[in-house]
C-alpha cells in the first residue's frame, strides 16, 4: 500500500498517526484490551467507508457489554455460568478475563452479534448477554414490547415517565415545584425481569384497570375513553397534587432588605385586608388552612424599587411595596406545609407546599405500558356499564379500532395474561424477548379454560342501559393503567378581560398570568374558509389589541392629536391638515416604527 492511501488512526478526535493494514491493527488493539495489556475503557473502529480508524477512550460514551465469541462459541461456557450461579466469581472477573467486554456506539459498527446461542454462525464476533438488553430500562419495565409496532416504544416510554405514582417514599419531607402521588398504587399483574431487580413496586406508577374492548355510544370514539365513575368514587386513579411555593427575604444595596410580615395599608400595592386574613403574626400562613386563588401565603414588604420621595417636611419617610407570594390563579388547595430555614446567605427562607386531591374527571388522560393513550370521554355511573354473567363490570371502555392500526399486540397480550393472574392470584413474567407469543396464550387459555371462562378472553356481555345482551361476545381483560399528569383541573384557563402586553398591547399570555387563549393562524384559516370576516375581525382587532391613529394624506406618515390646540397635527410635513383617524392593530402600528428604528419610511394610503 502506498504511503498516500495509508489509514490516517484518530486518537480521541486527534490525528495520532497512520497504518498500513488498519483491520489487523483494530484486531491487534482488541486483543490487548481483552488480554489486560490496555485498559478496558478503550474503544476503536475502523470505518471502512472513510478509511480512517478511531480509537475512543474519552468520557460521556455510553457503552453497552456484550459476551465474545471466537470459532462459532461463546466464551462464557458452561464451567463459568456454574461458577457466577455459585457466586465463585463476578462479573468484573469475567471483564478482566476477556470474556464479556463493553463495546461504544462507534466500535458496534465492527461487530457481528447474535441475538442467543443458537444464532451463532461462523461470521458471529459477539453475543448479546439477554435479547432484553436491546431495549432501554424503561421499556424492560414494561412487558411485551417484542409484540408492539417499534414506532410505540418511545411513545410507551414518554408515558411511563408521565405517570403518577409513588414517585419517592419520602415525599412528606420534600417540597419539589410540583409532584404527583397516586392514592392506591399497585404492582402489575404481569411484570418484569428489570422490574423486580429494580424493586420498582416500591415505586410502582399505576393501576391494574378492567378494560373491556368495546363501543358505548360513540362516546369513546378514536382516542377517548369511558370510565366506570362507581371505580372512581371507590379511589381508582385518584392522586393528591403538591405544588410548593418559596420566598426568601433578600438583601439589597444601601443596607435595605425584605421583611416578612403582614403588610400595612399604607404599603404601595396593598391587596386589601381580606387578602392576608389567613396568614400569623410573622406573616406566614398557618398549616391545614383551606385556601384560594388570590390568598397570599407568604406576606413579605420590599423597600421601594427608587429612592425615597421626600414628604412636605423635607424628612426623608421610609415607604414599602408589597412583595407578597400568592397563591397562582385557578389553583385551590390546602396547605399541607410550611417550613422556615436559612439560605447559606444567612438570610431567611420560607417554603410553602400546598397540596390539592385530584379526582379523575372529564379530560385527564390515561396510558397503558403500550403507548395506548386516551382522553376520559364519560364517567359513567356503574349501573350504566356493560358487565358480564359473572357480574364483573370494567372499569374502562377501550375502543377497538385503536388496536390494529397502532399494532399493539403487547396490550391484547397482557389482557389475557392480566385476567388469568387475576383469576390464578399469580404474577405473570412479561419480560421482553423471554418466551414464546404462541406458549404464553396456551399457558394464559388454559388457567382460563380451568375458571369456565372462554379460552380466548371473550365474555357475553349484558347492556347496562337496557340489559339487553350484546350480539358479539367482546374481549375483556385485566391492563396496568398509568394516570398520566396532564389533568383538565391544571389547565383549565378562562377569561373575559385582563392584563395585556405593555409593548404589543394584546392580552398576556399564559394560565398564570391570567393570560388569554391563543388565537393562531390555523384558527384563523378556518374562519377565513367559512367567510365568517366579522368573526375574524372581532378576535383579531376588537377583543386583541384595537387602537386608533392618526394618519396624514398627504405624506403617509402617523400623527398625533394635540389636546391643547385640540387639532391633529402631522409632524413630517408640520401641518394640521388632511389628517384621518384610522383603526389598526396595535402589532401593525408597532411594526411601522420598527421600520423606522431601520430607516425604512412607510408610508399609509388612505383611499377615501
Amino acid at each position: 500500500m502506498k504511503q498516500e492511501e495509508a489509514t490516517k488512526v484518530y486518537l480521541d478526535g486527534k490525528l495520532l498517526t497512520s497504518v498500513n493494514d488498519p483491520k489487523s491493527f483494530a484486531n491487534e488493539i482488541r486483543q490487548n484490551r481483552r488480554n489486560g495489556l490496555l485498559p478496558n475503557e478503550v474503544n476503536i473502529v475502523y470505518l471502512k467507508s472513510i478509511n480512517e480508524v478511531h480509537i475512543n477512550s474519552d468520557r460521556g460514551r455510553v457503552r453497552k457489554p456484550y459476551i465474545i465469541v471466537e470459532n462459532g462459541k461463546s466464551r462464557l461456557n458452561d464451567e463459568l455460568k456454574q461458577k457466577i450461579k455459585a457466586k465463585e466469581i463476578d462479573f468484573n472477573y469475567l471483564i478482566r478475563k476477556g470474556i464479556i467486554e463493553y463495546l461504544d456506539a462507534e466500535e458496534e459498527e465492527n461487530i457481528y452479534a447474535a441475538l442467543d446461542e443458537k444464532s451463532i454462525t461462523k461470521h458471529t464476533t459477539h453475543l448479546e448477554i439477554d435479547p432484553a438488553s436491546n431495549l432501554g430500562l424503561t421499556i424492560n419495565a414494561s412487558v411485551f414490547p417484542e409484540y408492539n409496532s417499534i414506532g410505540r416504544h418511545p411513545i410507551s416510554a414518554n408515558f411511563m415517565k408521565q405517570s403518577q405514582g409513588m414517585y419517592l417514599s419520602n415525599f412528606n419531607n420534600r417540597y419539589d415545584a410540583r409532584a404527583f402521588v397516586l392514592y392506591y398504587p399497585q404492582m402489575p399483574l404481569i411484570n418484569s425481569t428489570a422490574f423486580r431487580s429494580l424493586n420498582l413496586k416500591k415505586y410502582s406508577n399505576g393501576q391494574n384497570f378492567v378494560v373491556a374492548l368495546t363501543t358505548y355510544y360513540g362516546f369513546n370514539m378514536a382516542d377517548a375513553i369511558v370510565m366506570n365513575k362507581s371505580s372512581i368514587d371507590r379511589g381508582l386513579g385518584r392522586s393528591v397534587f403538591f405544588r410548593s411555593y418559596n420566598d426568601e427575604e433578600r438583601r439589597y444595596p444601601g443596607e435595605q432588605k425584605d421583611h416578612f410580615k403582614v403588610p400595612a395599608p399604607t404599603t404601595e400595592g396593598y391587596l386589601g385586608e381580606n387578602a392576608y386574613s389567613k396568614l400569623g403574626d410573622d406573616g406566614l400562613i398557618e398549616k391545614e388552612l383551606d385556601i384560594n386563588e388570590g390568598d397570599v401565603l407568604i406576606g413579605k414588604v420590599s423597600p421601594p424599587r427608587f429612592l425615597e420621595e421626600q414628604t412636605s417636611f423635607d424628612v426623608g419617610e421610609e415607604r414599602s411595596r408589597d412583595n407578597s407570594v400568592v397563591l397562582r390563579s385557578g389553583e385551590q388547595g390546602i396547605v399541607d406545609n410550611v417550613m422556615l430555614t436559612e439560605t447559606s446567605g444567612a438570610t431567611k427562607l420560607v417554603k410553602v407546599k400546598i397540596r390539592s386531591i385530584k379526582v379523575p374527571q372529564i379530560g385527564d388522560k390515561f396510558a397503558s405500558r403500550h403507548g395506548q393513550k386516551g382522553v376520559v370521554s364519560l364517567l359513567l355511573p356503574q349501573e350504566d356499564m356493560p358487565f358480564s354473567s359473572n357480574g364483573i363490570i370494567p372499569d374502562l371502555l377501550l375502543n377497538p379500532h385503536s388496536l390494529p392500526s397502532r399494532m399493539t399486540f403487547g396490550h391484547m397480550l397482557e389482557m389475557l395474561g392480566g385476567k388469568a393472574a387475576a383469576l390464578s392470584g399469580q404474577y405473570f413474567d412479561g419480560t421482553p424477548f423471554s418466551s414464546n407469543g404462541k406458549e404464553r396464550i396456551e399457558e394464559y387459555s388454559k388457567i382460563l379454560g380451568d375458571f369456565n371462562f372462554d379460552k380466548l378472553g371473550d365474555e357475553e356481555l349484558y347492556d347496562g342501559r337496557t340489559g339487553k345482551k350484546f350480539h358479539a361476545k367482546i374481549f375483556q381483560g385485566v391492563v396496568y393503567y398509568n394516570r398520566l399528569w396532564h389533568m383538565v383541573s391544571l389547565k383549565l384557563q378562562v377569561r373575559s378581560r385582563g392584563p395585556v402586553q405593555i409593548l404589543t398591547h394584546q392580552p398576556t399570555e399564559g394560565k398564570p398570568r391570567k393570560g388569554g387563549l391563543k388565537f393562531g393562524e390555523l384558527e384563523r384559516d378556518a374562519l377565513v374558509g367559512h367567510g365568517a370576516s366579522l368573526l375574524i375581525k372581532d378576535r383579531m382587532l376588537e377583543q386583541s389589541d384595537k387602537s386608533e391613529i392618526w394618519v396624514c394624506k398627504e405624506c403617509g406618515d402617523i400623527g398625533y392629536y394635540d389636546y391643547i390646540k385640540r387639532v391633529p397635527i402631522c409632524l413630517a410635513c408640520n401641518s394640521t391638515n388632511n389628517i384621518e383617524k384610522v383603526e389598526i392593530s396595535y402589532a401593525f402600528k408597532l411594526l411601522l416604527d420598527e421600520l423606522k428604528s431601520l430607516h425604512v419610511f412607510p408610508k399609509l394610503n388612505i383611499n377615501e
